[in-house]
């Protein structure tokens, strides 16, 4: 397995819409960041599948080293 590419060094912010499912890119290698695309194929890395509780905006982890995955914690701020 490898690594996570930090995407960015920062949150992607988003608008999510209840009940839905997305899939969160935890490899960094999407082109369709913060969302998977398929790009993780042959790193051992798979996307977290996640079903948003609420509408509205969230911030989505960008750096893949977040603590509570998908969303931001922070983690960012010390890589």
């Amino acid at each position: 397995m490898s690594e996570p590419v930090i995407a960015q060094k920062g949150p992607y912010r988003v608008d999510l819409e209840a009940g839905k499912a997305y899939f969160w890119c935890r490899c960094g290698r999407s082109h369709s960041q913060p969302f998977c695309d398929g790009s993780h194929k042959g790193t051992g890395l798979a996307p977290l599948k996640f079903t948003a509780e609420k509408s509205g905006p969230a911030f989505l982890c960008g750096c893949k080293h977040t603590g509570h995955p998908p969303f931001c914690d922070g983690t960012h701020k010390s890589l």
